[in-house]
């Protein structure tokens, strides 16, 4: 990998390791669990209000009434004892969350069990830790609500009826709510989890792309500043060197004095020439520095990589004038990675091209290498995805080309895979041409 993909995928360990107990403890609020109970004790108050004042129909009035005075009772001493605004660890979660099943199962069991058409809440409990918490409390959860789901298709009072008692479903019928509570737990929290796995992978993912175009634009700034320095420094840097000459023409060589002040010239025009490399670095005022032809981009790409052992080979193509591109870190760093894997797994061969149109600027990167899977062309380019047949000595291609395709598309390109025509991939990059020009490009 090179220095980007490295340093990005470093990045994304220490993210990793750093996110690791956020998302096993950590990711879900207090105040998200109290909002929640509130919604349910709400919802199971209006619901026994109705079945008891519109439709008339008897239950146990003090005793569900208490069930749900539990769960304010819980919300109550959890907002006075904790601060809402932090979030919970798996502990707490599994603790809050456990006690909202229970108290779902016993008003349940207050009110029909399993033929109570609210069994199905026993999913939300289930799905809410599929989405934020580890793998352990959803198992832990998961196992609770269907125990106390199977236990109430044999044991529960009657559903509110009447005349009271009446109404009774078959063991059969119940049986396919249960089971039909258990499919639905299990397929919406895999659903869930996978879900919100793959936003995590890809928040980190777009982490290490952020921190390592920081940590370019951090240089880059560090490259103007030498400039700047350079300039600065300039004017009394040259005052030094005439003094220093005047010093020279007025002591005799052969003295100490005379051999002080030549060495205080030797040394300024030395500081000259230091300064006069470094104000070609990076400024970014300068004009001539920022300003690339489509063949000296690709060869400033390909130059960290030509003692690979591999032949590179830059073509350029385009019957209108020749683009004059703007230096851009992103575009830069882009084509390095993509060029850094073509030559990983190339054979023998690597070729750049550069073609241009009055409308376009597109890039080829071409290998003579194994190519890409077929099968993996649609996921190509997203992160963690290794992508072709493993060549010998050469690494996968998985976050770094997720973050080249990331930059690419950040500077209004866009990139395509495809089988190289000497044999093996082929990266296809491709940008408006207003968006790369300067605004002295000859189109």
């Amino acid at each position: 990998m090179n220095a980007l993909n490295d340093a990005a995928l470093r990045i994304d360990v220490r993210t990793s390791r750093r996110s690791a107990p956020v998302n096993t403890m950590g990711s879900l609020r207090r105040y998200t669990l109290v909002l929640l109970r509130w919604g349910a004790i709400g919802g199971q108050a209006l619901a026994l209000i109705i079945v008891s004042q519109v439709l008339g129909y008897p239950y146990p009035t003090l005793a569900c009434s208490l069930v749900i005075a539990a769960s304010v009772l819980v919300n109550v001493i959890t907002t006075a004892a904790f601060p809402l605004d932090r979030r919970v660890g798996d502990v707490e979660a599994a603790l809050q969350l456990g006690f909202d099943i229970i108290q779902l199962a016993v008003l349940l069991w207050l009110t029909g069990g399993m033929t109570n058409p609210f069994a199905i809440l026993f999913l939300a409990p289930v799905v809410t830790s599929a989405t934020t918490l580890s793998r352990s409390v959803l198992f832990s959860l998961g196992t609770l609500s269907l125990v106390l789901s199977f236990g109430l298709l044999f044991y529960s009072r009657p559903l509110p009826w009447l005349p009271e008692g009446s109404f009774a479903l078959p063991f059969t019928f119940r049986l396919g709510v249960w089971i039909a509570i258990l499919v639905g737990s299990v397929f919406t929290s895999l659903y869930a989890w996978r879900a919100t796995k793959e936003s995590r992978r890809m928040s980190a993912a777009l982490a290490a792309t952020e921190a390592m175009l920081a940590e370019e634009r951090k240089l880059s700034a560090l490259g103007g500043l030498a400039a700047a320095a350079a300039h600065e420094l300039g004017t009394p840097l040259a005052t030094i060197q005439v003094t220093a000459k005047e010093m020279t023409r007025e002591l005799a060589a052969d003295t100490p004095l005379g051999e002080d002040a030549a060495l205080v010239l030797s040394q300024a025009l030395r500081c000259r020439d230091i300064l006069e490399q470094l104000s070609m670095r990076g400024d970014q005022e300068d004009a001539i520095h920022n300003a690339l032809s489509p063949e000296d981009l690709l060869e400033e790409a390909a130059e960290p990589f030509i003692d690979r052992d591999k032949d590179i080979f830059v073509r350029i193509h385009g019957a209108l004038p020749e683009p004059e591109l703007k230096r851009q870190p992103e575009l830069l760093y882009a084509l390095k990675n993509y060029i850094e894997n073509a030559v990983d797994f190339a054979r023998a061969r690597v070729e750049l091209h550069a073609d241009w149109t009055a409308d376009n600027i597109i890039f080829h990167i071409d290998d003579d290498g194994p190519g890409i899977d077929a099968n993996l062309l649609e996921r190509l380019g997203q992160p963690y995805v290794t992508t072709r047949s493993r060549a010998k000595n050469a690494g996968g291609l998985g976050l770094g080309v997720f973050i080249s395709a990331t930059l690419i598309e950040r500077t209004g390109g866009e990139v395509s895979y495809s089988k190289s025509p000497i044999g093996g991939a082929r990266i296809t990059a491709i940008w408006p041409r207003a968006l790369l020009a300067t605004p002295s490009d000859p189109s």
